[in-house]
């Protein structure tokens, strides 16, 4: 099947609250997918975001970010009243502004909790069944949570080594003590699963399919590695030994030391690989397809000593390969996975993509070094692959363009034939994506509006000041929507009704 749709994620809808979220826009941007012919919403993980903003750094791979609760969704539901949002901050339409967000949204967020509490709120029962269903991963998440407040933020392998540990009495005196805490914390999971169901609902009946996104790797300061550590590289302090990275390139020098736990696969598979399983199911539970960020660390991953302040030294390591996909596959079934097969593709990771047909990404922003058999031109594309203007981690189009190197500006001339006074880069290689033969076409808002760098998402590597990039609905005029559209139908994508 034929189909394309659009990348954005909910922090960057814009709400009266400072930072996107479940509700009203929400389902306005789904209607504006629908009156365009898209079939697609892609988002980015929607876990609980911990220092630096980024959602692939999240305080636990099961959560969800309360940050996407929709007051005014609460307000509807009397979970909220107006002189509980009376003093909450005025928010202009611009980028989300975290520093100044998260306290306010949190303390709104607690008087909802209050109200919830005292007001024995209809959805008492609701709350109590989610908490028994959820009880694998909420349990030890609100804990975690609870005791990072207790401990003003302080990474795990901080607090006093009987809870670091993990004692069985410490841990039973702690949820005691700070019950009011973790039952908080298990109520904004409650409220943002609520939320994301009812959206995922929405958009499913009208024919809509909700991309989502899983890291790889987990966060080193998450409940995860807190309540497994067998399953990571930890020494007794409970300190990485080995971190995550990807080696020298002609992007950078120094490589990218992502910092985060490498995985003991041994003790995965003595397990049965059952976190993975767990994972990839609650994954599932929350999109129709999962994007498997990093998929070439399945086969072999960078490991670079914890110790190095930079990815330079380094070694690669064989991952599980077939073998956790097999064990995906007998406990889940047909594995609802694209593959992020970007970076240094060698023939295992694609053995290991193509023996379990699963569909590998395309990014034109990436295709123009001159090459006539460079994979990521529309002429060498296979039909099961995804494409992309570009993602989430690239500039703009417009920005891109205005940036390339001069033969890749050239090339592309060449090869569309248009000169450059009658040029729009994001929208011409929106058109390649679609007419092309990719099962899925996809492109981030920021291209379809041809906004420039300040709109940018994300500079992989730079610490601060990502991930704050709003729009407003009166910034799309409608010759866009009706161009979208256009273009949709023209190159057979649009659902058939």
């Amino acid at each position: 099947m034929r189909q394309s749709g659009i990348l954005l994620h909910p922090t960057s809808l814009p709400s009266r609250w400072g930072i996107g979220d479940l509700g009203a826009a929400a389902y306005q941007f789904i209607d504006l997918l629908l009156h365009t012919r898209q079939q697609v919403w892609q988002v980015l993980p929607l876990g609980p975001t911990g220092y630096g903003d980024s959602p692939y750094q999240c305080f636990s791979a099961f959560a969800g970010n309360p940050l996407l609760i929709s007051p005014d969704l609460l307000l509807s539901q009397g979970l909220l009243t107006t002189e509980d949002i009376s003093d909450y901050p005025h928010f202009g339409d611009g980028g989300v502004d975290f520093g100044s967000v998260i306290p306010a949204k949190l303390a709104l967020l607690r008087k909802s909790f209050q109200r919830f509490r005292s007001a024995k709120s209809d959805a008492v029962a609701e709350f109590a069944n989610f908490c028994g269903v959820e009880a694998s991963w909420l349990g030890n998440y609100a804990l975690f949570m609870a005791l990072k407040d207790k401990h003003d933020g302080q990474t795990w392998s901080s607090w006093p080594a009987p809870l670091a540990k993990r004692d069985h009495k410490a841990l039973a005196d702690a949820s005691n003590s700070l019950q009011a805490e973790v039952s908080f914390y298990a109520y904004l999971q409650f409220l943002f699963f609520r939320q994301w169901r009812a959206l995922r609902q929405y958009a499913n009946e009208r024919g809509i399919t909700i991309i989502g996104d899983a890291p790889i790797f987990v966060a080193y300061d998450s409940a995860d590695v807190w309540s497994s550590p067998e399953l990571f590289y930890l020494d007794d302090k409970g300190l990485p030994t080995v971190v995550a990275g990807v080696p020298p390139d002609y992007f950078s020098e120094d490589g990218q030391r992502w910092g985060n736990p490498l995985y003991r696969w041994d003790a995965h598979k003595a397990q049965g690989y059952r976190w993975w399983i767990e994972r990839i199911k609650a994954n599932a539970a929350l999109y129709d397809l999962v994007r498997l960020d990093h998929f070439r660390g399945f086969a072999a991953y960078w490991e670079v000593p914890a110790s190095e302040p930079t990815a330079r030294i380094g070694r690669w390591v064989d991952g599980p390969g077939q073998d956790l996909f097999t064990a995906l596959s007998n406990a889940l079934g047909t594995l609802p996975i694209i593959a992020e097969d970007l970076g240094l593709i060698t023939p295992d990771v694609m053995k290991l993509r193509d023996d379990n047909r699963l569909p590998g990404m395309k990014i034109l922003q990436f295709a123009w070094h001159g090459d006539p058999t460079e994979p990521f031109l529309p002429q060498n594309y296979v039909s099961n692959c995804v494409v992309y203007t570009g993602t989430h981690d690239n500039d703009t189009s417009v920005g891109w363009y205005k940036s390339a190197p001069e033969h890749e500006r050239v090339n592309l001339h060449a090869y569309t034939g248009l000169p450059q006074h009658e040029f729009d880069p994001a929208w011409e290689l929106l058109r390649m994506a679609w007419a092309s033969v990719a099962n899925t076409a996809i492109i981030p808002l920021q291209d379809m509006l041809s906004l420039d760098t300040d709109a940018r998402m994300n500079y992989p590597g730079r610490l601060g000041g990502n991930w704050s990039w709003r729009f407003r609905f009166t910034d799309i005029p409608d010759h866009l929507l009706d161009r979208l559209r256009d273009y949709t139908l023209r190159y057979n994508r649009a659902p058939r009704t």
